[in-house]
């Protein structure tokens, strides 16, 4: 059963208008309209309120019955989309955070003292270079993996 015919029973079980659903769920009779009707679909926490507004299962709510309807399609392609978008997030940050590690690399490098002790050994940060030309490349390949891969599902999208 789809959506719209759910919403549509459960009005008509409890006895109320459009208007009258509308008025329980905070939201305009044209809202009720337009889900009875197919033209859109509520979001997440709009389902949330009707679950317990009428004392129905989301289970019941959104499947309806064991096909998949156009609801549960939205919800499964917003959880893919959120979940896509934070891992882009995330992995910006990660390679952010890698190249900022290499710039502070190269500034404590240009910033500290090399010296010669008296028993004839130098004292310097030569390791610095390496390190920091190391983090700023893993943070450049992270961001333009990153990047490569969310064009590409654009892209098919």
């Amino acid at each position: 059963m789809e959506f719209s015919d759910q919403i549509k029973n459960l009005r008509k079980q409890t006895g109320l208008t459009q208007d009258q659903f509308a008025e329980k769920l905070h939201v305009t009779r044209q809202a009720i309209s337009n889900w009875e009707n197919n033209r859109n679909l509520p979001d997440l926490e709009m389902l949330i309120q009707i679950s317990r507004t009428f004392d129905i299962s989301l289970d019941k709510l959104i499947l309806g019955d064991t096909h998949m309807n156009k609801m549960t399609e939205k919800l499964i392609k917003d959880t893919d989309e959120n979940r896509t978008a934070k891992f882009n997030m995330v992995s910006a940050i990660v390679g952010g955070c890698l190249m900022l590690m290499g710039f502070l690399c190269f500034i404590i490098k240009g910033m500290s003292v090399e010296y010669i002790d008296k028993h004839g050994i130098l004292h310097e940060n030569f390791f610095l270079l390496p390190m920091g030309y190391m983090f700023l490349f893993a943070g450049l390949i992270v961001i333009i993996v990153t990047a490569v891969a969310y064009l590409r599902k654009k892209h098919r999208a």
